[in-house]
């Protein structure tokens, strides 16, 4: 094949919104494979991995994301109902969800209170810019609720959603080894502190790792995050002076 027809066949592969529907397959395969190559650490989560390979992709045959998100936004879509697939482990214990209703409430807000203010006072003390804060803000929220929440304070929404990134790789990372230290079993608590704290991330580790009654859990917790955290930040950067 010379190369005129290659380059035919290029333009009509890029042209075709299937090509990155296949890419984004594709790499995540190759990211699941390579993590669990490398002993299935967190810190290297298949997500993060294909997010670095399609960036690699794209700079290679100079695609911008208008044109990938084409083919993408199928996959996209699919986020919508596999968010609402998680009540039904919810619906399963919602017994046990009714009972616990008050003090999962009083640690989800005494979480979302924790991590932002440790958030916002570490970034101060360093000297960050007040745009970079703004994004530091909401990285303990899943990332639609967190590019939101930063676009609305005055943040980069971009930049928040790859903090968002690192902050569930760390806490799937990290989360383990305090329940050990902590000898924490109960798989409500475990499930609800993934949640809380390595959103999405961690919901995915609770089902895969811990079980189905801490995937249920950590999918309440990541909800209950998501929706007040867009309620209670906003005040907060305002009684701060932040916004």
């Amino acid at each position: 094949m010379n190369v005129a027809a290659l380059d035919q066949l290029w333009v009509y592969l890029s042209g075709n919104p299937l090509l990155s529907l296949l890419v984004t397959l594709l790499a995540f395969m190759i990211a699941v494979r390579l993590n669990r190559a490398l002993g299935g650490t967190p810190l290297l989560h298949p997500v993060t991995l294909s997010i670095a390979i399609l960036i690699g992709f794209l700079l290679l045959v100079d695609m911008d994301y208008a044109t990938y998100f084409e083919g993408a936004q199928f996959i996209h879509f699919l986020l919508g109902p596999a968010t609402v697939a998680l009540a039904i482990p919810l619906y399963d214990h919602r017994e046990r969800v009714r009972r616990l209703l008050g003090p999962l409430l009083l640690a989800c807000i005494a979480g979302i209170l924790t991590a932002v203010t440790s958030t916002v006072g570490l970034a101060l003390l360093f000297g960050v810019r007040q745009e970079t804060l703004l994004s530091l803000a909401p990285r303990s929220v899943t990332s639609p609720i967190a590019m939101g929440i930063a676009e609305q304070i005055g943040g980069i929404p971009s930049l928040a959603a790859g903090l968002v990134l690192l902050t569930g790789s760390i806490g799937c990372a990290l989360g383990p080894a305090i329940f050990r230290l902590l000898k924490i079993t109960d798989p409500a608590v475990q499930g609800f502190t993934m949640g809380l704290s390595a959103h999405g991330f961690g919901t995915a580790h609770s089902f895969a790792r811990l079980g189905a009654v801490a995937g249920a859990f950590s999918g309440l917790s990541m909800g209950l995050t998501g929706l007040l955290t867009a309620f209670l930040l906003p005040l907060i950067t305002r009684l701060l002076g932040l916004s």
